[in-house]
């Protein structure tokens, strides 16, 4: 039996490291990119590391962006007063995507796990508390996925919060339970939004 070569073999292990690419799919991949023009294959890996290098965290609110601070915090017509807390920059553009918030938004960097060793100074919490009061910020929308950490995460947030005296709210549980905002269409989001309610 052929193996394949090692560079070949090497390709294969670092596309599998990509998310939802299994072994299978990334032997495939790996034998269509050396069967490519390597004029395909140049352009490829050209703009892999140009997005690497230009494309980073908002210093603001951390969604992913070319420019500080990003579109939508540079954006003045965007409604100060509400800011969508969600987990990772990816839900910005979930919630963008819907169409329907015209606030600011925040991201977390992920939410409370202990079991995995996540506790609130993991989180970019100070840097939102900081950003209610300096903002005017009048409502927090927690944006959170509907599992365990999840809503452990938007209840401590709420608690947090209240002192500051803004008003808390969650999307509606329009979502599915256990599931992130990347899974759900437009249509979801845009009703888990409209149906926001206050936790405290």
């Amino acid at each position: 039996m052929t193996s394949l070569p090692e560079a070949v073999i090497q390709l294969v292990a670092a596309l599998g490291r990509l998310p939802g690419i299994g072994p299978r799919s990334a032997e495939r991949l790996a034998l269509h990119l050396v069967q490519s023009e390597s004029g395909f294959v140049r352009q490829l890996a050209d703009a892999l590391v140009a997005a690497r290098e230009r494309v980073s965290n908002c210093e603001r609110c951390g969604a992913l962006t070319e420019s500080q601070p990003c579109p939508i915090c540079a954006d003045d017509r965007r409604e100060g007063a509400l800011l969508c807390v969600v987990e990772r920059p990816l839900d910005i553009l979930s919630l963008e995507k819907s169409g329907t918030f015209r606030g600011r938004y925040h991201s977390l960097g992920g939410k409370l796990s202990p079991l995995n060793g996540v506790g609130p100074e993991d989180l970019n919490l100070a840097e939102l508390e900081r950003r209610v009061p300096a903002e005017g910020v009048k409502e927090v929308i927690l944006a959170l996925s509907s599992d365990v950490e999840g809503d452990a995460t938007s209840h401590y947030l709420a608690k947090r919060l209240a002192a500051s005296g803004v008003r808390v709210s969650r999307i509606a549980q329009g979502l599915p339970a256990g599931s992130g905002l990347e899974f759900a269409d437009e249509l979801t989001l845009s009703r888990a939004l409209e149906g926001r309610r206050e936790l405290l």
